[in-house]
């Protein structure tokens, strides 16, 4: 019966997707270096589980440019060099700018004052200085503004680029004092918004993605000394 509520769980993503996102922290933060070879039995033993949803994580996390796998070979972590982050950086500034400069014509009535309360509610989490809660409240705030552009090809294209990114815009928050700032830069993209100011809004979109850009990259410059 614990095997069968095993799969289950994977059959759901539930572990898979824990382990990507630990997986993916050590990463982007070091604990694990470029060319480090990631052994599926260990890892499997780390986390708990069999070999199988240790592989559908790998494959994630090779997907994600995260890990390197040759035929017959285990999988490697990738060298996720500064100017390829720049690149995938530069390509979410210009899909979430367009994002808000929809949103702030296209948004409903009901959805300009989800996205504001949201974020006001969100200045608790600043001071308290939860950095997991905040990172999750930036993903559903994010994600309102690609609802809000109500273009689907649009949402598509930004979320997949967004999930090859995440582990770095999550690893923006280790920095101190980021929460407050990413809470400021909020701030400016909502209030373009209420006004649906497109282009204040386009503007401070891509000015938020260049500024977590720097910040992410900081960890990807460390990770590449070591």
């Amino acid at each position: 019966m614990k095997q069968i509520r095993r799969r289950e769980v994977i059959r759901a993503g539930t572990t898979v997707e824990q382990m990507v996102r630990a997986i993916a922290d050590m990463i982007v933060t070091g604990v694990l270096s470029p060319g480090e070879r990631l052994d599926e039995i260990s890892l499997a033993a780390r986390f708990d589980v069999s070999r199988t949803p240790v592989r559908e994580a790998l494959r994630e996390l090779g997907a994600m440019g995260l890990v390197e796998r040759e035929p017959n070979r285990s999988a490697v972590v990738a060298n996720v060099t500064e100017s390829y982050l720049h690149s995938m950086f530069e390509a979410m500034s210009e899909l979430e700018a367009i994002c808000a400069r929809l949103a702030a014509e296209r948004m409903t009535v009901d959805e300009r004052r989800t996205l504001e309360l949201e974020h006001r509610a969100s200045a608790k989490l600043v001071h308290a200085g939860a950095d997991e809660d905040y990172a999750a409240h930036n993903t559903e705030f994010h994600s309102q503004l690609y609802r809000g552009a109500h273009n689907d090809h649009i949402y598509e294209l930004v979320t997949q680029t967004r999930a090859r990114l995440a582990p770095f815009r999550r690893a923006q928050f280790r920095l101190p004092g980021r929460l407050a700032k990413s809470y400021d830069e909020h701030d400016v993209i909502v209030t373009a918004i209420m006004r649906g100011d497109t282009v204040a809004a386009s503007q401070a979109a891509y000015a938020h993605v260049a500024i977590v850009s720097d910040a992410s990259i900081v960890f990807a410059t460390a990770k590449s000394i070591r």
